[in-house]
């Protein structure tokens, strides 16, 4: 497959990874199958290997994959999905309680919520049926200074939601708390990204700007009760994220 590296198409990680999921999807690459290693990768697509990174560690995340050291990259049975959450340890702190820490107030500049149809991509990265009606949120949010953060966010849940835009000015998770809805489980990745025309357009910044991109996955303990995808682009020379961890609370 020859990506397109246009303007107007996808990032060309995204169309590497959305590639090697139809294979897995359709069959040719199957459960347990070694994919080829990023050497070859990058000469099958003639990309770059910062390329082939990028849309292997999101299908590990979505584990569509997993890492087998020394061995390589293998597809993960789909079946097995979500599994094996008890793996990863994520520290998470959200944004209003971050930009307290350092001693500022968090804003929310706008905020849109609309209820909308899950395409394709959407389902399969929350694991729902296309044509699900899910939220989706879009906010900008930084402090009293300036903007800092462009997020997506897309909810299922079985609790109504406000479709009121003016509801979503404040703390996402102090409202979902208010309708008692009790997180049980997060994971996260976070990694540097060109920012798309998206992106460019909502924080007003140019395509030279560093973003670190910080994904989500946000459950109750029954998914089917509340799941929440969200994107997270930070303009990287007004974010920094800190961690002050005690280990010996988790030994």
């Amino acid at each position: 497959m020859v990506l397109d590296s246009s303007k107007e198409s996808a990032p060309l990680y995204i169309q590497l990874k959305q590639d090697i999921k139809r294979k897995i999807e359709n069959g040719i690459l199957k459960p347990g199958d070694r994919i080829p290693s990023e050497k070859e990768l990058c000469e099958m697509y003639n990309v770059s290997r910062i390329t082939v990174r990028e849309a292997i560690n999101e299908l590990v995340w979505e584990e569509y994959l997993i890492r087998k050291r020394p061995k390589g990259t293998f597809v993960l049975d789909r079946s097995k999905r979500f599994k094996n959450e008890d793996n990863y340890f994520t520290y998470v702190r959200n944004f209003t309680y971050e930009m307290k820490e350092l001693g500022k107030k968090a804003n929310t500049l706008k905020a849109d919520i609309s209820l909308i149809e899950a395409n394709e991509e959407l389902s399969k990265l929350m694991d729902i049926h296309p044509g699900s009606s899910v939220y989706e949120l879009k906010r900008v949010r930084g402090n009293e200074d300036a903007a800092i953060v462009y997020f997506k966010t897309y909810i299922t849940c079985k609790t109504k939601l406000s479709l009121n835009s003016d509801d979503y000015y404040g703390s996402l998770y102090e409202m979902l708390k208010n309708h008692g809805i009790k997180i049980t489980k997060i994971k996260e990745y976070i990694e540097a990204v060109k920012p798309t025309q998206e992106v460019v357009d909502v924080l007003h910044i140019s395509f030279d700007t560093p973003v670190l991109k910080r994904v989500r996955k946000a459950f109750c303990k029954d998914k089917k009760d509340f799941m929440e995808y969200t994107e997270c682009y930070y303009i990287g020379d007004k974010y920094r994220y800190y961690i002050d961890l005690n280990l010996e609370q988790h030994n």
